[in-house]
């Protein structure tokens, strides 16, 4: 992995040629490389963290003036709830999963000594762009390599001392490899996104990793494809007939457990019929974390009877991915008003039903316009480790290519190849005296 203050031209240059190599390395090539970077990350151990806790230091006291919100503070500490071991174990992870390159998912017999097979092979060359995270370019490089795509990264300011650390680690694998340096460049120059966004001809995927105001700046001044979402604004649909404890445990789950992530709630539905009965207890298990309720009229009147505190909520509060421990309720009426609810407000991103209806859960399942669609299970599920993709590169809610957590099988296109003989298609025709094609299915 190289550091590179050259120009965004060069850069991406640098790294298309990296890809032309990195896409003929066969696989035992490109799990040696991630061999190698977790083994040079886990020395590299001490120097990275306390890198890390520099940019925290820095982060802490540019939130404290209002400068930099906390959610991408706590998505900077890599010391925090095991992320740096989830980092290095998401690295081997990857390693182990099967070859993705050159997988022939078609294959067909157009005639005699005429075969045509689709084969599985690498987008080519990655822009990841993102905020704090600095588990991202672990995370990155590993799918990268695996999936034999090169990969450019250009971090925020508030984690430079972090990426930095982990990039000679990176650096210092790869020299020990048969894969190109240049395949993975941290870009270090500043101010250089606008440049960046600008190189179609060498970039074919760009992934923003971070607050919506990023993605959308990304998806408005580029023409390369953008993989990502703008907005984690997931949603709990709590019907009636929710088993009352199971529905505090994944809701509390849901909120609680790390709100800063996109993939934490943000909007919980209470049917009407689950006023009284259940949500009170959900209620008060939420506060007690610690969580500010946002209630709409009908559900704030449901905890006029308690010693529950809640907040009036807005309209806007229900478009809002707050991202810390505030959570807007609202009352519908039955699933129909959840899903309408849910379809114009949420962000295509994780939502769930709580129920004990298998009709209902499936219903919701299939209507719900989002990548991820739960039934009896915490939101925070929708994570490519958690999937067994070994990491991701990010959660995408686009309709085409790739959808909901990113892995491998996201990084990866396909070809399509002829085997012939000298074939022509001048003597293929429905005329008199011309071939008919054989379109014969063959196994794969």
């Amino acid at each position: 992995m190289s550091m590179t203050n050259a120009s965004p031209s060069e850069a991406a240059q640098a790294a298309k040629s990296a890809s032309h190599v990195l896409a003929t390395l066969p696989a035992s090539a490109r799990n040696d490389a991630l061999t190698a970077i977790h083994t040079e990350l886990t020395a590299a151990r001490d120097d990275i963290l306390t890198a890390n806790a520099r940019d925290l230091d820095l982060a802490r006291q540019a939130a404290a003036d209002g400068r930099l919100s906390q959610s991408l503070v706590s998505r900077l500490d890599l010391g925090k709830k095991g992320k740096w071991e989830d980092m290095l174990k998401g690295i081997l992870d990857v390693r182990d999963l099967d070859d993705p390159v050159g997988r022939v998912t078609l294959r067909t017999r157009l005639d005699d000594g005429l075969d045509l097979e689709r084969v599985t092979c690498p987008i080519g060359v990655l822009l990841i762009i993102f905020e704090a995270r600095p588990e991202v370019i672990a995370n990155i490089a590993s799918l990268a390599v695996k999936s034999g795509n090169a990969a450019i990264l250009k971090g925020g300011k508030e984690s430079t001392e972090s990426f930095i650390a982990i990039s000679r680690a990176i650096s210092a694998a790869l020299d020990k490899t048969q894969v190109p340096n240049a395949a993975i460049q941290l870009v270090t120059t500043r101010d250089v996104i606008p440049q960046l966004l600008d190189l179609d001809q060498h970039i074919d995927l760009v992934i923003p990793r971070g607050s919506n105001e990023l993605v959308r700046y990304i998806k408005s001044n580029t023409k390369i494809p953008v993989l990502g979402h703008a907005d984690g604004l997931c949603s709990i649909f709590l019907e009636q007939s929710a088993d009352p404890q199971m529905a505090v445990d994944v809701i509390v789950d849901s909120k609680t457990s790390y709100p800063a992530a996109c993939n934490s709630l943000e909007t919980l539905l209470v049917q009407e019929a689950a006023l009284t009965t259940i949500f009170p207890r959900v209620a008060e298990a939420l506060v007690a974390k610690g969580v500010e309720l946002r209630c709409d009229p009908g559900s704030k009147a449901a905890l006029q009877d308690s010693n529950i505190q809640a907040a009036d909520a807005a309209d806007e509060d229900f478009n809002t991915e707050f991202l810390s421990l505030t959570l807007a309720v609202k009352v519908v009426s039955d699933l129909e008003e959840a899903l309408l609810h849910i379809n114009t407000h949420g962000s295509h991103h994780t939502d769930v039903i709580l129920t004990s209806s298998s009709e209902l859960a499936e219903r919701f399942m299939s209507a719900v316009d989002s990548a991820g669609a739960y039934w009896n299970a915490s939101t925070r599920f929708a994570d490519g480790m958690r999937y067994g993709f070994g990491t991701e590169v990010g959660i995408s809610t686009n309709k085409i290519h790739a959808r909901g957590p990113v892995g491998l099988e996201g990084l990866m296109v396909y070809k399509y190849k002829i085997r012939g003989a000298g074939h022509v298609t001048a003597v293929y025709g429905e005329g008199e005296g011309q071939r008919r094609f054989k379109h014969e299915k063959l196994p794969l």
